[in-house]
């Protein structure tokens, strides 16, 4: 049977809540969320994965927002190919 010990880490207060807050989400809380990222280093010999909510930051939901808009707008110009959308950005 495995001894546990503790572990005990510095974090900025903003980085820890925000973790919470995705652990949280994701159905962990720090403990396990730390453990699972320990043994899967373990397994990889190094830096593991990626586990992350599919929700895209504010700044990217805003770049869709516009570019949905400019894609519907008929008073934006548009370009077929990438010579004439090149001599646009050149003018």
């Amino acid at each position: 049977m495995a001894t546990s010990t503790n572990l005990n880490i510095r974090t900025d207060k903003d980085i820890k809540e925000a973790a919470e807050k995705i652990f949280g989400e994701l159905g962990l809380n720090m403990t396990t969320a730390i453990n699972i990222f320990l043994r899967q280093a373990i397994r990889e010999n190094g830096i593991p994965f990626e586990m992350k909510l599919s929700v895209p930051n504010q700044e990217t939901v805003a770049a869709i927002t516009e570019g949905r808009k400019l894609a519907k707008d008929s008073s934006v110009k548009g370009y077929s190919n990438m010579d004439d959308l090149r001599a646009a950005l050149e003018e």
